[in-house]
């Protein structure tokens, strides 16, 4: 079978940095463009020059770096209108950014041109065709058709025209933008269809689309373009953007190559490194993963109901679309008061309970109790691991708590200094050991006494650290009074885990999940408790 290579256009540095919320310092920009170039992405727009100084110092220094076959493109509009190109300071900054491809962005819409740039239809085309020269004489050009499927519905006559006044002055890529992101896939491959085949006298132009998720329709609208003939699709990652966010390249990526016959992405590469990449792109946006995110999201192939599970451990494929590791994701199993033996055995392997059904029982009827409380386990997985050895009899505490006091106020009524101080005592083997410290609020003082204590008896827990800390109120009905269930996610330089706690008491429920976290660390680690 011929395979079609299809182009992956790239533009989180500049269209995803319109999403709310999203903003990148130079050096993010300059990190994900180097992720990008390793994952095997075809294009990388590094913004607008003009628009800051930023995008160009990005510009001078992306030069400096071995991006491999990445081409990055410089992002701009039309000359202005009045001006000649080499006079427009737009122009002139893109040529200055020095960039392989320079994409430049024009109306194709006739009411977009007369109402909003305030130019005649001809001075526009005027305009693109002037625009696109005087840049093809510098680098590679993509002609961007902003808005050319709302201008195909308004005036067919004049979208194409548009498409042809770039293809004459040099422009080899027409992008075809679906900006307002209300086109249906049936709508996107009809009209990309009828502009390829009106410029099949340009043999030398090939066709993009870029499409926005305004109507939750973006990958399947991408997806349709392909199939219509278009080789390049634009977007970002995980699909952020303005107002909905662009296409998701990473779905995209993911469902050209392993769905769709007849296509390559990425140079024919694996797409093994698509759920770091997603994640390097979230973390550095400061931004949460979408759990529920498709191919890469942490959900994504998560599994809680029991017979899911259980047909999960005789045929993945009964509810795993692709094997996870494909995208570089992992399948998930969850324990919850839905769970069964079988999530209760795949969870708890390591413990070789396979076999024990009346263990298993025993494991399965101690998370309903504890999900009656108000305990999750999904994301707890290093207190589902001791609960499990509590039950099988293989659990040997490293420590045991005695008492503690915790202690947070202003240090008067005139100054605004807040201060938190706890104070612990535990027994570690035969020792009662005595601690207190200061921190930044009390949790974060009762985990420094904690530490402090340890250190002596468990220097392992140097290389421990807190990842993220969550509160979530259990019974909204009680109001300050109610249960709150405490998260807490951990890591060391091998792996990150999960502890819960439950208590109307805010320390407390913290405090659980700190004792859970230490002896999670100190277990996987095969530590012998001190004596």
């Amino acid at each position: 079978m011929n395979v079609k290579p299809i182009q992956i256009y790239d533009t989180t540095l500049r269209d995803g940095s319109q999403g709310e919320g999203v903003s990148f310092s130079l050096n993010d920009k300059l990190q994900i463009a180097k992720r990008l170039a390793e994952t095997g992405i075809d294009f990388i727009e590094g913004g607008y020059p003009l628009s800051n100084e930023k995008d160009v110092a990005f510009f001078e220094q992306v030069r400096e770096m071995d991006l491999g076959d990445a081409k990055v493109c410089a992002f701009g509009m039309t000359r202005r209108r009045g001006l000649k190109p080499e006079d427009d300071p737009g122009m002139q900054a893109l040529v200055q950014a020095a960039t392989p491809v320079i994409t430049v962005v024009g109306k194709t819409w006739d009411y977009h041109a007369t109402e909003v740039l305030r130019v005649s239809l001809e001075e526009n085309l005027d305009m693109i065709g002037e625009s696109v020269e005087f840049l093809a004489g510098h680098a590679e050009v993509i002609y961007d058709a902003e808005h050319f499927f709302d201008g195909y519905r308004a005036n067919p006559e004049y979208a194409l025209k548009t498409l042809r006044a770039a293809a004459v002055a040099g422009a080899t890529v027409m992008a075809l933008c679906d900006t307002n992101g209300g086109s249906l896939p049936e709508q996107i491959a009809e009209v990309t269809a009828v502009a390829i085949d009106s410029l099949k006298d340009f043999p030398q132009v090939t066709f993009g689309i870029h499409c926005h998720n305004d109507s939750e329709l973006a990958v399947a609208n991408s997806l349709a373009a392909v199939d219509a003939g278009a080789t390049q699709v634009q977007g970002t990652i995980n699909g952020i953007g303005e107002r909905c966010g662009n296409v998701d390249l990473i779905s995209v990526m993911a469902n050209l190559a392993l769905k769709k016959k007849g296509y390559s992405v990425l140079g024919g590469r694996g797409l093994q490194s698509l759920t770091e990449l997603s994640r390097f792109v979230y973390e550095t946006a400061n931004l949460q993963w979408r759990g529920g995110q498709a191919f890469v999201g942490q959900s994504a192939f998560a599994h809680k109901g029991g017979m899911h599970v259980h047909a999960i451990n005789k045929a993945a494929s009964t509810y795993e679309h692709i094997d996870p590791s494909l995208v570089g994701n992992e399948r998930r199993i969850l324990v919850s008061e839905l769970s069964g033996r079988s999530n209760i055995v795949a969870v708890a392997t390591r413990h070789s309970i396979e076999d024990d059904r009346e263990l298993q029982d025993k494991i399965l009827a101690e998370v309903v109790r504890l999900e009656n409380q108000g305990f999750q386990f999904e994301n707890a997985g290093g207190s589902f691991d001791l609960l499990v050895k509590r039950i099988v009899g293989s659990f040997s505490p490293h420590f045991s708590p005695i008492k503690y006091r915790v202690v947070a106020g202003e240090t008067s009524a005139d100054e605004k200094d807040v201060y938190a101080e706890a104070i612990l005592k535990i027994r570690v083997g035969d020792q009662d050991c005595f601690n207190a410290a200061e921190g930044h609020g009390p949790v974060n003082a009762l985990d420094t006494a904690l530490r402090e204590t340890l250190l002596p008896f468990y220097p392992q827990l140097r290389d421990m650290y807190l990842i993220d800390y969550k509160v979530r109120v259990v019974d909204n009905g009680a109001g300050t009074a109610a249960g709150t269930r405490v998260n807490i996610e951990s890591g060391d330089h091998k792996e990150t885990w999960g502890t819960i706690g439950v208590s109307d008491n805010i320390i407390e429920a913290s405090f659980q999940a700190l004792i859970d976290s230490v002896e999670y660390k100190l277990h996987k680690d095969n530590v012998t408790p001190a004596t």
